[in-house]
């Protein structure tokens, strides 16, 4: 069997294939985890008066996407109680912040963290499920939130994952808990990483400053199946050995599966039931890694993360240390330290943080082209139809037709700022702004 196929039948298996293809995007970055929505055309002209076929407004704030399955939208959010100025300086001090630090911190006086239900097909709430109250939450970072990572569901159970605050399994009909876990990490700026469903695991990315480690979860229970540390890394302070991405799995072309955890400085693959490290690259100095891989034909892509980020191509084939060998190329200039790459027809597409969008030759690593549009970027690109959107900090979205040349399709505009990544279903984008949920067909 090829060994595209062979991933694409792993992956689906992995997350469970008896969810209605149709109408489910059931993780960061939907079925595949890769952004990309098969089978789906949606409109390219976005805007307030645009095709919106409801804006539901929501209360919190978060970056978690949303997640969708049988007719069901939904989103986890952190109602935060804010502190007046004076407060704020003394919850940093308190916490032991270096004064240098305060502009870049945001911090709450107390969290409640809570998983919304949202009807697809009308906008309304359907149900509010209260998860847990934090008092005196740590301070994350001015452009994160205490929900940044997204739910990720199968057949009967949505799993939230809010790092140190805690993981909950709810049931999906009933929107009763199942269980609950705290697993206690320092994150520095806050949470990050999303959870990820493999066979019968949770699995976790817990790379925080104190300690680094990849842990699996059963997900029926909650107990812990395995965990292990990071590879040593060489770094002045935990600050830089920090990191928020999200794992993938995939199959190579020998048929060994493998879990591959994007690490600060090392990029690492797992098996599966054990744990145990199948291979690792050093790619350098890169922390805070934020996007998540992409895979194709026996190659794995990924940004290096924060410092100055790199694109790396390696190749899953190997064996222990592989950095020497196994590396197919690298760019180095125009990376994003936050949106994910998107494969498609043999090109990789990026958009830096700053707003520039490149592709390049997936075989090579040969840029084909670059285009500016402007304005700030953590939403990950998604790929509908025959179209890329691009949706930035400021609410513009931007539609690309991918190819040889940069043709720009359409720039649109939402109220509002777009950090989370959209999903996709039923011929139609769900939209998640700092204040709403938009669906627009």
């Amino acid at each position: 069997m090829p060994a595209r196929l062979v991933s694409a039948v792993f992956i689906c298996l992995s997350l469970h294939c008896s969810l209605p293809a149709a109408d489910s995007w059931p993780q960061f970055r939907g079925p595949s985890g890769d952004g990309i929505a098969k089978n789906q055309k949606i409109p390219t002209q976005i805007g307030e008066s645009d095709g919106v076929t409801w804006k539901t407004e929501l209360p919190g704030l978060a970056w978690s996407s949303p997640v969708i399955t049988d007719g069901t939208i939904w989103v986890t959010t952190a109602i935060e109680r804010v502190p007046n100025a004076e407060e704020r300086l003394d919850l940093l001090k308190k916490n032991g912040i270096e004064e240098r630090k305060f502009k870049q911190l945001s911090i709450a006086k107390s969290i409640e963290l809570k998983l919304i239900a949202i009807s697809l097909k009308s906008g309304s709430i359907q149900r509010t499920i209260d998860l847990t109250s934090i008092d005196a939450p740590d301070a994350i970072h001015s452009l994160n939130s205490y929900a940044s990572p997204t739910p990720v569901i199968d057949e009967k159970h949505i799993y939230c994952h809010f790092g140190t605050y805690g993981t909950f399994c709810v049931d999906l009909a009933s929107g009763k808990l199942v269980w609950q876990r705290t697993l206690p990490l320092v994150h520095s700026v806050g949470p990050g990483s999303s959870p990820f469903l493999m066979n019968n695991m949770l699995v976790l990315i817990q790379d925080g400053v104190e300690r680094q480690y990849v842990t699996a979860l059963n997900k029926a229970t909650g107990e812990t199946l395995w965990e292990v540390d990071r590879p040593e890394m060489d770094a002045p302070s935990g600050d830089q050995k920090k990191a928020y991405s999200t794992p993938i799995a995939i199959t190579d072309k020998t048929g060994r599966e493998q879990l591959i955890c994007m690490a600060s400085q090392w990029m690492v693959s797992y098996a599966p039931e054990t744990g145990k490290e199948i291979w690792k690259v050093y790619h350098g100095k890169g922390f805070s890694v934020v996007p998540r891989p992409v895979f194709s034909d026996d190659i794995v892509y990924f940004s290096t993360g924060f410092g100055k980020p790199e694109l790396w191509a390696v190749k899953v084939d190997g064996s222990g240390d592989v950095t020497d060998t196994h590396v197919a190329w690298t760019v180095k200039q125009g990376i994003p330290a936050k949106p994910s790459p998107l494969i498609h027809d043999g090109l990789i597409y990026v958009v830096s943080d700053n707003g520039v969008a490149s592709s390049f030759d997936i075989k090579s690593g040969d840029q084909v082209w670059k285009e500016r549009l402007g304005g700030a970027y953590s939403a990950s690109p998604v790929l509908a139809g025959n179209n890329i959107y691009f949706g930035s900090h400021e609410g513009k979205v931007t539609v690309i037709q991918p190819g040889a040349e940069p043709k720009i399709v359409a720039e649109n505009q939402l109220d509002g700022k777009i950090m989370a990544s959209p999903a996709i279903v039923d011929d139609s984008i769900i939209l998640r702004t700092d204040k709403a949920l938009y669906r627009i067909d």
